[in-house]
C-alpha cells in the first residue's frame, strides 16, 4: 500500500479538527509549516544517525578499518569487558531514547524508513542485553584470535602502506593481548555459571591457537608485514620496525596464544558441557528462540522453521531426481551423491586449481551482470584460498567486503582444504553465492549508496544478505551458469543445504538433536563429503540461529518477486526489481517486503 503524503496527513488533520470553513487559506498557510517541520525532524533525525556511528565506530574501531575509516587503525576495544558491555548498553539505550524525540508523522521516504529500522535495531539489541555471549567469546568458527591474525598478517584489512600503519598495528596489538587475559576471566565465570562451549569444539580451537605458537618470528603469520616492508621506508625505520615486530611476536603474540591455549586445553577443556545444543545452556531456549528472530527477522517459531524445512527438502529432492535422468545416471539419489563425491572427474588435484577455477567463474560471470542490474559497484574482487591455519574449520567459502573508497577489493576466500570436500560442480553456485551477483555485489553496491545514513551503509541484516546471496545463486542460468547439469546440481544441492540446515539447526537447539543425529540426517538427505558434514555441524552448533538466516532470506525474496510477476505481468522489469530489493542497502524482511509492496503499486 501507498504511504500517504505529509501534505495529505496534515491537511486531514486540519479539516478533521473543523477548518474546513475557509481551506484555502488554510492550506496555503499549513503547507509551509508542514513543509519546515518535516525538515527539521529530518535534520534531528539525521543528526542522531550520524552521531550514533560516530560513537559506534569509536567503540568499535575494527569496523572503521574494515570500511577505510583509518581514524582507529591504532586501536583495539575489548569488547568482551565489563566496561565495554556497559558502554554499548549505554550507547544502545541513550540512542533509542533519543530517537524517539522525533516527530515520525513528519518523516517521509528515506527518513521513515531510517527511522523505523534505527529504533526497531536498537529495541533488539537491548533485547539480547540480557543473554552473556561474552561468557562464551570464542568458538572454532567466529573467534578474535583467528580474525586478527588476518588483520595482522599484511594481506587483511589493515593497511600496511606507511610507517605510521606499521606503528598503528603494535599499538594495536596491545588491545588484542588484554581481550586474550579478558577472554580467560570471562570463561572462567561462564564455568562457574553454566556457560561453556560443546566440548567438541573446544578441542577445535586447539590447533588455530597453537598455529600461533611459533619458534621464532619468521614462522608466524604476524610476520607478513615485516617480509614485505615497503622499499620506500628509511633503513632507520626498517631496522626499528623489524626490531619492534620481532619483540612484539616474542613477548606478545606468542605469550598471548600460548596463555589462552594452555587454558582451553588444561582447564577449561575438562569443563566443557556435553550437550551439543544450545538447551544445554541457562535460559537456552529462550536465548534460541530470541536469536531466531534477531536473525531471521521474522516471528517464525523454531517449530515453524523446521517444517519450512522439511518441507523444501523434500521439494528439492524432486528437483535432483529429474537432473539424475537428465544425466542418465541410473542408480537411487544417495548412489548418485556417491558418484558425485568419489568419481575423479569432479574433483581438482591441486589447490591452485581451484583458485584459478574460481578466478575464471569471476570473469565469465561479471560482463552478463548488465542484462539483470541497472547498477553495478564500483569495487571488485579477487579470489584467495583461505589461510592454512583456520582452513580446516572454515567453510567452503566466506566474503570480506572492499573498504568504502574501493581501494582495496573484496575478497572470496575460497577454502581448499581437503580437495575430495570441494567438488568441481559446487563452484558456479557458490561463486555466485560469495562474489557476483551475491555477497560482493550487494555489499559493494549498499556502501557506495552516499545518500543513505552510515548505519545503513555499514550495517546489515543476516536475513536479507544471506538470503540475496542465496537467491543470487539462482540467477545462474539468466549469467550463462549451469550448462553444465552437474552445475545445475551443485546450485540445487547448494540451496538443499540451507533448507537442511532449518532442519538441523532448529533440531539441534529447540529438539535436543545430537551432534550425531544431525549428521545422520546430513549423511541421508545431501551429498556432502564428511569433512563438510562435520565442519557444517559444528558451526551450527557454533553460531546458533545464524544458517536460518540463507533460506528464510531467499525465500522471502522469491516470494516477492513472484508477487511482482505476477500482478506487472508484461509491465514486470526485473532489472528494476532488482534496483527496489537492493538500493536501499540490508532491510529486516518485514520492512522489505512493505518496500517492495510500494513499488510494486508504483509500476502499475
Amino acid at each position: 500500500m501507498t504511504r500517504p503524503s505529509r501534505f495529505v496527513l496534515f491537511a486531514s488533520s486540519l479539516l478533521m479538527a473543523g477548518w474546513a470553513v475557509t481551506p484555502a487559506g488554510v492550506l496555503a498557510a499549513a503547507a509551509p509549516a508542514a513543509a519546515d517541520r518535516a525538515q527539521v525532524e529530518s535534520r534531528k533525525l539525521n543528526t542522531i544517525l550520524d552521531e550514533y556511528f560516530e560513537e559506534y565506530l569509536q567503540q568499535n574501531p575494527i569496523l572503521a578499518t574494515s570500511i577505510g575509516d583509518p581514524r582507529y587503525n591504532d586501536r583495539f576495544v575489548v569488547g568482551i569487558s565489563p566496561a565495554a558491555i556497559a558502554a554499548d548498553e549505554k550507547l544502545q539505550r541513550d540512542y533509542l531514547a533519543r530517537v524517539q524525540t522525533v516527530d515520525r508523522s513528519a518523516l517521509a521516504g528515506q527518513d521513515l524508513l531510517s527511522y523505523d529500522v534505527f529504533k526497531t535495531a536498537r529495541e533488539r539489541e537491548i533485547e539480547g542485553l540480557k543473554f552473556p555471549d561474552e561468557l562464551i567469546p570464542l568458538n572454532q568458527f567466529y573467534s578474535t584470535p583467528n580474525s586478527f591474525a588476518q588483520l595482522g598478517s599484511g594481506n587483511g584489512m589493515q593497511p600496511f602502506k606507511t610507517v605510521q600503519d606499521y606503528d598503528n598495528f603494535l599499538k594495536r596489538l596491545d588491545g588484542f593481548v588484554a581481550w586474550t587475559d579478558q577472554a580467560i576471566v570471562n570463561m572462567k565465570e561462564g564455568v562457574k555459571r553454566g556457560y561453556t562451549l560443546p566440548k567438541v569444539l573446544a578441542e577445535r580451537t586447539l590447533p588455530q591457537l597453537e598455529a600461533h605458537i611459533v619458534a621464532k618470528p619468521e614462522d608466524s603469520l604476524y610476520w607478513g608485514p615485516i617480509a614485505k616492508l615497503p622499499a620506500d621506508f628509511s633503513a632507520a625505520d626498517r631496522e626499528r620496525l623489524v626490531q619492534a615486530y620481532r619483540a612484539a611476536i616474542e613477548s606478545r603474540v606468542v605469550p598471548s596464544y600460548r596463555k589462552l591455549r594452555d587454558y582451553m586445553r588444561d582447564d577449561y577443556l575438562p569443563k566443557t558441557r556435553l550437550s551439543d545444543g544450545m538447551e544445554g545452556l541457562p535460559n537456552g531456549k529462550a536465548w534460541y528462540a530470541y536469536n531466531v528472530k534477531r536473525i531471521t527477522t521474522t516471528d517464525y517459531t523454531p517449530e515453524q522453521i523446521h517444517q519450512i524445512g522439511l518441507d523444501e527438502v523434500k521439494r528439492i529432492h524432486g528437483e535432483m531426481e529429474a537432473v539424475m535422468k537428465q544425466v542418465g545416471f541410473k542408480g537411487t539419489r544417495n548412489e548418485f551423491f556417491k558418484h558425485l563425491n568419489t568419481d575423479p572427474q569432479f574433483f581438482f588435484d591441486h589447490r591452485e586449481d581451484l583458485i584459478s577455477g574460481y578466478d575464471a567463474i569471476r570473469k565469465r560471470v561479471n560482463p552478463q551482470l548488465p542484462q539483470l542490474f541497472e547498477t553495478l559497484p564500483k569495487a571488485d574482487y579477487e579470489v584467495r584460498a583461505v589461510e592454512p591455519f583456520r582452513e580446516k574449520s572454515a567453510a567452503g567459502g566466506q566474503y570480506q567486503a572492499a573498504n568504502e573508497d574501493g581501494t582495496r577489493p573484496g575478497i572470496f576466500y575460497a577454502n581448499a582444504y581437503d580437495l575430495r570436500a570441494r567438488p568441481r560442480w559446487a563452484m558456479e553456485a557458490l561463486s555466485l553465492h560469495e562474489a557476483n551477483p551475491g555477497h560482493h555485489f550487494q555489499i559493494s553496491i549498499q556502501r557506495e549508496q552516499q545518500g543513505l545514513p552510515k548505519f545503513r551503509r555499514f550495517g546489515g541484516y543476516t536475513a536479507f544478505s544471506e538470503g540475496w546471496a542465496l537467491y543470487a545463486e539462482s540467477l545462474g542460468q539468466a549469467l550463462g551458469m549451469y550448462t553444465d547439469p552437474y552445475q545445475y546440481f551443485g546450485r540445487l544441492e547448494g540451496e538443499l543445504w540451507r533448507a537442511i540446515r532449518l532442519v538441523v539447526d532448529t533440531g539441534l537447539h529447540s529438539k535436543g538433536w545430537t551432534r550425531e543425529q544431525v549428521l545422520e540426517y546430513m549423511d541421508a538427505n545431501s551429498s556432502a563429503a564428511e569433512a563438510r558434514r562435520v565442519s557444517e555441524a559444528e558451526r551450527y552448533m557454533a553460531i546458533p540461529g545464524q544458517a536460518l538466516a540463507y533460506k528464510i532470506g531467499q525465500l522471502k525474496i522469491s516470494e516477492l518477486r513472484a508477487r511482482a510477476e505476477k500482478e506487472l505481468g508484461p509491465r514486470f522489469d526485473v532489472r528494476k526489481f532488482h534496483t527496489a530489493v537492493l538500493m536501499d542497502g540490508a532491510l529486516p524482511l518485514d520492512v522489505l517486503e512493505a518496500k517492495v509492496d510500494r513499488w510494486i503499486a508504483s509500476q502499475r
